[in-house]
C-alpha cells in the first residue's frame, strides 16, 4: 500500500518528535503492508514554518537513517499545506512541495482549519487549477463545517479538486459523527484516496491495514486497493 499522508520526519511538526519515534513509525507502517509512505509535515507559516528545503533536507536524513537500519519504506517528498494566501506566493516562487503530477496537474494536499470551509477558499481554488496545480484536500471528513453537512464540500468536488480520508476516520477513530462523514465522502464516490495521517504509534498510528479491511468489507478488495494502492499511485504520477 502507499500512504499518501504522514507525519513521520523527526521534530518538524506535531508528528514523531525524535529520530527513535520516527523509526518505530516507519516500522509499524512496513508491518502493516505500506511500502511506500509521503513524508507530509505540515507547512503553516507561523506555527510550522517548513519550507520545500528544509523538508528536503530532513527527509534525505530520515532515508538515510532507513537505508542504515534496513527499513523497507520508500519515501517521497510532500507536505500537508494550510489553506491561505501565502500559498499563492509559494507557487510563484516554485516552493511548493507537490505530491507528484497526475493528468498533467501538480497535486498538492492542502488542509482547511478543523472548524470550518474558509471562506475565499474557493477563489483560491479556482486560482491554482488554472494554473495547473490541483487541490488534494486532506482529511475533509475531519472538518466540522462538513461533518454538519457532508454537501458542503461538493462544489470543490465540482470544480476539480480531490479528497483524501484519514483511514481511521472510517474505523470509527476519531468518533461516529466523522466516521459517518467518512461514509458518506466514499458513497458519494468523492474520495481519491485513503490515508494514516501518523503522527504516533498511540493515538495515530500508521494502520492503513485496518482501514483497507474495513474498505474490503464495504466495497470488495479491488474498490479498497483503488482506495490505498493505486489511487495513490495515480496522485504520484502512476499508471
Amino acid at each position: 500500500m502507499i500512504d499518501i499522508h504522514s507525519h513521520l520526519l523527526p521534530g518538524i511538526d506535531d508528528g514523531a518528535q525524535t529520530l527513535d519515534e520516527s523509526l518505530a513509525l516507519a516500522r509499524a507502517a512496513v508491518a502493516a503492508g505500506i511500502t511506500m509512505s509521503v513524508m507530509t509535515p505540515h507547512v503553516h507559516p507561523g506555527r510550522y514554518d517548513n519550507s520545500l528545503a528544509s523538508i528536503r533536507a530532513s527527509l534525505a536524513a530520515f532515508r538515510h537513517e532507513l537505508a542504515v537500519r534496513r527499513i523497507p519504506l520508500a519515501l517521497r517528498l510532500g507536505a500537508e499545506v494550510r489553506i491561505s494566501s501565502d500559498i499563492m506566493q509559494m507557487v510563484e516562487k516554485a516552493e511548493v512541495p507537490y505530491l507528484g503530477v497526475c493528468e498533467g496537474y501538480s497535486v498538492v494536499l492542502l488542509e482547511f482549519p478543523h472548524g470550518q470551509l474558509m471562506v475565499g477558499a474557493e477563489k483560491l481554488f479556482e486560482w491554482l487549477l488554472a494554473r495547473r496545480i490541483r487541490p488534494l484536500i486532506a482529511h475533509p471528513e475531519r472538518n466540522k463545517e462538513v461533518v454538519r453537512n457532508v454537501e458542503k464540500i461538493r462544489p470543490y468536488v465540482a470544480m476539480g479538486c480531490l479528497l483524501q480520508l484519514t483511514g481511521a476516520s472510517i474505523i470509527g477513530r476519531f468518533g461516529k459523527p466523522m466516521q459517518r462523514c467518512a461514509m458518506a465522502l466514499l458513497e458519494r464516490g468523492w474520495v481519491a484516496a485513503v490515508a494514516t495521517d501518523a503522527h504516533d504509534l498511540v493515538h495515530r498510528p500508521p494502520n492503513l491495514d485496518v482501514a483497507r479491511d474495513a474498505l474490503t468489507a464495504m466495497g470488495g478488495e479491488e474498490w479498497a486497493r483503488t482506495m490505498t494502492e493505486h489511487g495513490p499511485a495515480h496522485l504520484l504520477g502512476g499508471p
